[in-house]
């Protein structure tokens, strides 16, 4: 038996019941800056400080478990690299304490390729500058009520971080993000949860290839400036009051190529401005838009509204929002000189969807003879119009599919989401034939 295997078997001799440290404490204790220190296989019970840059790594995934006092591993030094664990919280430890699996308070900190169960936090960054968490799983304390658990990635006050290839589910939240800014959120997958991404008073963020699926809401936004969302996947968010993709008190957002599908409400807006929307498929929802009048400046072009119960739900009498050239499943006009624009606008409200965005249980009637009825009065007394919102151009033919890519670690049931937005066109084809999953004619 070498030296090393020695000490690691008088370490495991050692209790850590007295105060909840690991015996592997000491291994890092005695490291010097600049140490890689490789942990081998085993069972280790009891928390870790890391207060020194070194890499701490697991060779063969060594599995920690944390006392439940705090904490499993807490980082406080800038530049360490913690890598290749199985870490179990146990179910234990304290909100208020912030309880984590990994907890960091330092700068430039990589957390990569770490098994994370059963930890009321994930992974969580305090003032955390420059971090970088790569190809984690987090999976959170099954059958536990979201109030009493914390999110899967929780950043808080830290700037310019990179989250790539990660895989949360069943925790509150999968990404809590606040006044963090600069930072990138890259090919990650939330889902069963409360809200797949909760942000706030966060800036300048990039949001790229994920997937939100099954939550409350896909992702809800609010208080944030000149955010990028592209090619992600929102769906599936089904529920009371449950939306793909919420933005409140936001401004310059830009949603490109992106999947909203299956939701309840597609996308909802209010007191937000001047965001833009380009190619988007928003399919398969009961409404497809939620727009109050205390937003203004935003635009709809280019998009995909496909087998929605209703395009627009509006909370108001009026809008500025800008739809143009896009592309809706249910309307019906020709394109008789060929040019791909149909021969008349498409109207997106109805004082039907105006009693429906003003009284929920308006949508127990959304395929009835009384919703039928109103469709037809509106059109023949125009004075009931209350609210007309028009795509002056739609599109008579849909467009191409945004290339939204497949994970290849996916699980069959979210390949199959990844599939639906051809689906979703032949439904367009069919919708176009027989009208069906949408109210009675628009033309206006």
């Amino acid at each position: 038996m070498t030296i090393a295997a020695l000490l690691i078997a008088a370490l495991l001799q050692i209790d850590p019941a007295a105060d909840g440290r690991s015996p592997l404490q000491i291994l890092i204790d005695r490291a010097q800056p600049g140490d890689r220190v490789e942990i081998q296989p085993g069972t280790y019970d009891g928390d870790l400080i890391v207060d020194k840059p070194i890499v701490l790594a697991g060779i063969g995934r060594p599995l920690l478990r944390g006392s439940g006092r705090d904490s499993v591993i807490r980082v406080r030094a800038d530049g360490v690299v913690v890598e290749g664990f199985d870490i179990d919280g146990r179910g234990l430890g304290d909100l208020g304490r912030d309880t984590s699996a990994i907890h960091v308070a330092a700068r430039g900190v990589t957390i990569r390729d770490c098994r994370i169960r059963g930890s009321l936090f994930g992974i969580y960054l305090r003032e955390a500058d420059d971090a970088t968490i790569d190809g984690n799983e987090i999976v959170g304390i099954p059958d536990r009520p979201a109030g009493e658990i914390g999110s899967g990635i929780h950043i808080w006050n830290s700037q310019r971080f990179v989250a790539t290839g990660n895989t949360i589910a069943r925790t509150r939240d999968g990404f809590y993000i606040q006044s963090s800014s600069h930072g990138r959120v890259i090919r990650n997958r939330a889902s069963d949860l409360r809200y797949g991404l909760h942000y706030m008073n966060s800036d300048d963020n990039v949001f790229e290839d994920n997937v939100f699926e099954r939550g409350a809401a896909g992702a809800a936004l609010m208080f944030s400036k000149r955010l990028q969302f592209r090619r992600n996947q929102f769906v599936r968010n089904r529920g009371f009051a449950s939306v793909g993709l919420l933005l409140k008190a936001c401004e310059d957002v830009v949603a490109e190529d992106n999947l909203i599908a299956d939701n309840a409400r597609g996308i909802f807006l209010e007191g937000s401005y001047r965001n833009r929307f380009t190619r988007n498929v928003v399919a398969l929802s009961d409404m497809a838009l939620v727009i109050y009048d205390s937003s203004g400046g935003n635009t709809f072009t280019g998009n995909l509204f496909v087998g929605n119960l209703t395009p627009l739900s509006l909370s108001g009498r009026r809008t500025d929002t800008v739809f143009d050239r896009n592309y809706w499943s249910d309307h019906r006009a020709p394109d008789l000189d060929d040019d791909g624009v149909a021969d008349r606008p498409y109207r997106l409200s109805s004082v039907f969807d105006h009693l429906r965005g003003n009284l929920t249980a308006a949508d127990l009637f959304s395929q009835s003879v009384a919703a039928l009825a109103l469709s037809m009065a509106e059109q023949t007394f125009p004075v009931l119009d209350a609210v007309p919102v028009l795509d002056q151009h739609p599109l008579a033919r849909p467009p191409a599919v945004p290339d939204v890519p497949i994970r290849r670690d996916a699980d069959p049931e979210s390949r199959a989401a990844r599939a639906i937005a051809p689906v979703m066109l032949i439904a367009g084809a069919i919708l176009l034939g027989r009208g069906a999953r949408s109210p009675a004619g628009r033309a206006p």
